[in-house]
């Protein structure tokens, strides 16, 4: 399906590598600007060339997400850049790995303020541009450990990511009259910097539970978020598309 996102203007947070970059580099091939977001701002500046180098339009913007006035910045340069905003993909997440013994109580906290408070607080910023486009796409990029628990980092990611995707179900039900649908993604394990990590007793346990087989690709998690931001997607809100090679069937 060739999607055309001409005209359309996105922001992507935590788009410096990995899923976040791959969904940005998307989005740019289908037409649309992009403001590239990353709390790292070499990262951010590193995605945002690379999508102009391939003929896209894209800025640079710096934001930890669990800072309000961090996000608001990040949302006026999407103003600023290209005059407003119709798409916004909440990629950005961290994960802590240990125990239920282990893991510190700043630990805790800072993943549910990255991964959950930050999310709410994209979408709180972005939502007068939405409502004032009458056309819009919030896409929240969760996890299978929403649904199952996490077996790979300690207790605050699934919970941060479960939060997600009651965020998710509510903003869909109270923006759905603005003409913004609001969606999730939920992967599975990906081939990333952050499960190569992994030890091999790990990565065997991983693969042993997915029928597929395998660690899915970034783009294919980015091909998931580029249907719901497209128009062929518009009555769909409240969902979760997951991505998981059938390791969670629901």
């Amino acid at each position: 399906m060739r999607v055309d996102l001409t005209g359309r203007r996105a922001l992507v947070t935590g788009a410096g590598r990995g899923i976040g970059r791959a969904i940005a580099r998307r989005l740019a091939a289908a037409g649309a600007s992009v403001v590239v977001g990353d709390v790292e701002g070499a990262r951010a500046e590193a995605t945002a060339e690379g999508i102009r180098r391939e003929g896209g339009r894209a800025v640079a913007a710096t934001a930890d997400v669990s800072e309000w006035d961090a996000v608001a910045a990040m949302l006026e340069t999407a103003r600023a850049s290209f005059g407003g905003l119709e798409i916004l993909v909440n990629n950005a997440g961290i994960i802590r790995r240990g125990t239920l013994e282990t893991m510190s109580l700043e630990d805790w906290h800072r993943v549910l303020a990255v991964n959950l408070t930050g999310t709410f607080y994209c979408c709180r910023a972005a939502a007068p541009l939405l409502r004032s486009a009458g056309w819009g796409r919030i896409i929240n990029i969760t996890s299978i450990a929403a649904k199952t628990g996490d077996i790979t980092s300690a207790p605050g990611y699934g919970p941060s990511k479960a939060g997600i995707l009651a965020l998710t179900r509510t903003l869909a039900r109270a923006l759905a009259a603005s003409g913004v649908t609001v969606n999730a993604v939920a992967p599975h394990a990906v081939a990333t910097e952050m499960s190569a990590e992994w030890s091999p007793e790990m990565r065997a346990t991983v693969l042993a539970g997915i029928p597929l087989g395998r660690l899915a690709a970034e783009d294919e998690v980015a091909a998931a978020a580029l249907f719901l931001a497209s128009p062929a997607a518009g009555f769909i809100t409240g969902e979760t598309l997951d991505v998981n090679g059938g390791a969670w069937m629901d």
